[in-house]
């Protein structure tokens, strides 16, 4: 049996109508990648029953395994079971053991329990129900001539216990020959694709070792994959080659975060940091802040949106910005200098530009960006034109100020 015999099916009008993406489909790929299967195939259909019937029958007729996700709730709308139930020629009955479930779910959580809670108990004859320990729906295990089929929540959350926790490990007593794949995942800044593509040393690179790429904005993660016995000593050989080309750009690598690193660059050199924003209207004090440790660097920070509050926080003169204007150089200089003068902190950094979609001109179009970082070595600044829009700008500009951070950081722990 290929490791690679599995499908998914995930079932709601939600994901076909574009109100919410599918993470369940991501989430179980990537457990089952790492844990070496591969998957077939994956469908979405609507919330309705000869959908999700005809999808089951296409898919049991075709793979050994079938993993659904969501329709399992006490809604109207909740189809999954009954159709289950037909595709398979079963009838639809109170499951003791399902209901006992549902029941201690209210009982252990201390909460009222509505009659349509016991419609989640309602499963094909055959059904095996799988516990739910972060809500009440339970999941459950069919068996078909051909086919193995195990049915979860929709709710993501929930999903991924269920699945870590109930069908993986039958997947691996099923197919216990699976070759684990080991993954690394560098994430670069300052590159592009084609241009990362053509520095990687393709011919040196040890056999057996997979190189993928895809976009996190504005990060390019390039991604080495590599299994058998050997496969942690290739990827370390592979990395050592990468890296002496593409180091400078590396923001972070699996699970890490430039945010996160930042801050650790940061708390290592001793550096203190003050922050102004505009354009970017806290985002950098919002990725700074969402990592444990922050308060060990970051002393203040402000969003000076509006001109009046660029002089009365930040002392930039009123003369300078009817001159110059908020978006230019001589602003976001006196930003960051007006900053460190009034808290003291080793950077001070500030960002303004125009984010879009409006407010630009032909001088300073939209995307025009100004950042600049104020030390005890000066106030350096430059000027970005970055395009897409406004949540691009904006994820651009914050991200190149925390490459700003990141480089400085560095070159006070090297020293």
């Amino acid at each position: 049996m290929p490791p690679y015999d599995i499908a998914i099916l995930t079932t709601g009008d939600e994901l076909l109508s574009g109100e919410i993406s599918d993470s369940n489909t991501k989430t179980i790929a990537a457990i089952l990648s790492s844990h070496g299967y591969r998957l077939r195939c994956s469908l979405s259909v609507p919330d309705q029953e000869k959908e999700i019937v005809a999808a089951l029958q296409y898919l049991t007729g075709h793979v050994q395994f079938v993993i659904v996700t969501g329709g399992l709730g006490p809604t109207g709308d909740d189809r999954t079971a009954r159709a289950a139930a037909r595709a398979l020629g079963q009838p639809l009955v109170i499951n003791e053991e399902a209901l006992e479930m549902v029941h201690q779910w209210f009982s252990r959580n201390n909460r009222h329990m509505e009659p349509n809670n016991e419609r989640q108990a309602l499963l094909p004859q055959w059904a095996q129900p799988f516990p739910n320990q972060c809500g009440t729906a339970p999941g459950f295990r069919l068996q078909h001539p051909h086919c193995e089929l195990f049915f979860l929540p929709g709710v993501p959350t929930e999903m991924k216990a269920m699945f870590e926790q109930s069908v993986l490990p039958i997947l691996q007593q099923r197919i216990p020959d699976s070759n684990p794949l080991q993954q690394r995942t560098f994430k670069l800044f300052g590159l592009a694709e084609p241009k990362i593509d053509r520095l990687i040393p393709y011919k040196q690179l040890p056999e057996g070792i997979e190189v993928a790429f895809a976009l996190d904005y504005p990060l390019v993660l390039l991604k080495l994959k590599a299994s058998g016995n050997d496969a942690e000593h290739h990827l370390d050989q592979a990395e050592a080659l990468l890296l002496k080309e593409l180091n400078p750009y590396l923001m972070a690598r699996n699970e890490e975060t430039p945010e996160g690193n930042v801050g650790k660059l940061l708390t290592r050199a001793g550096l203190t940091l003050s922050l102004a924003e505009s354009c970017t209207g806290g985002l950098v004090t919002t990725l700074l802040t969402s990592q444990p440790g922050a308060s060990n660097f970051l002393e203040r920070a402000a969003v000076t949106y509006a001109d009046s509050a660029k002089a009365d926080w930040l002392n930039v003169p009123t003369l300078l910005l009817q001159q110059h204007g908020a978006v230019s150089e001589n602003c976001a200089r006196a930003m960051a200098s007006g900053l460190r003068n009034a808290t003291g902190t080793d950077l001070s950094l500030a960002i303004t530009g125009v984010a879009g979609p409006d407010g630009g001109s032909e001088e300073k179009p939209v995307g025009t960006v100004y950042i600049s970082l104020a030390s005890a070595n000066g106030v350096h600044v430059k000027r970005y034109s970055f395009s897409g829009n406004r949540s691009r700008v904006q994820r651009m500009s914050a991200t190149m100020a925390l490459e700003w951070l990141r480089r400085f950081a560095l070159q006070q722990i090297e020293k």
